[in-house]
């Protein structure tokens, strides 16, 4: 993260000026065309413009804005002070033998979930990480507790 007094919404809101700034300069965009293409509504860019946020914005939302900018997913995790997070494992060509794509889908996904949470918890446990991150780490598990499930179909 950058100095200790810079919140998340400031050096988010940086990174979402930056990165508009270039989307003007080198595709001629506006907000309007931004959201477009995005897929975030300007009304949102707006509110991470003005660092006017108190949960975390919607980590789906802030990949479309960097795939569609061409802008790494990383650094704006670096900037709201998240981990950048690791690759996801490649699927397998082919299901194994007695067990259907879902399936084996959804135990990669929840094997490397369980990995996550490891790390997560290793970090909250391990002295030499910061109190800061400590706390944006607790602020996040908070507000994905309290987030509701969005139910497929």
């Amino acid at each position: 993260m950058g100095a200790a007094s810079d919140s998340p919404q400031a050096a988010f809101a940086r990174f979402v000026r930056r990165a508009i700034d270039d989307a003007k300069d080198e595709r001629g965009w506006s907000v309007t065309d931004l959201a477009a293409h995005t897929g975030v509504g300007r009304s949102t860019v707006f509110r991470w413009l003005a660092g006017d946020w108190h949960d975390y914005p919607e980590l789906a939302k802030v990949r479309g804005f960097c795939i569609a900018l061409d802008v790494p997913v990383a650094a704006a995790f670096r900037a709201l002070g998240l981990p950048d997070g690791e690759p996801l494992q490649p699927e397998p060509a082919a299901p194994p033998v007695g067990r259907s794509r879902a399936t084996g889908a959804r135990r990669r996904a929840d094997g490397q979930a369980d990995a996550d949470v490891r790390v997560i918890l290793s970090r909250l446990a391990d002295p030499t990480v910061p109190a800061d991150e400590k706390q944006l780490i607790r602020d996040l598990l908070s507000y994905l507790a309290r987030r509701p499930v969005r139910r497929a179909g």
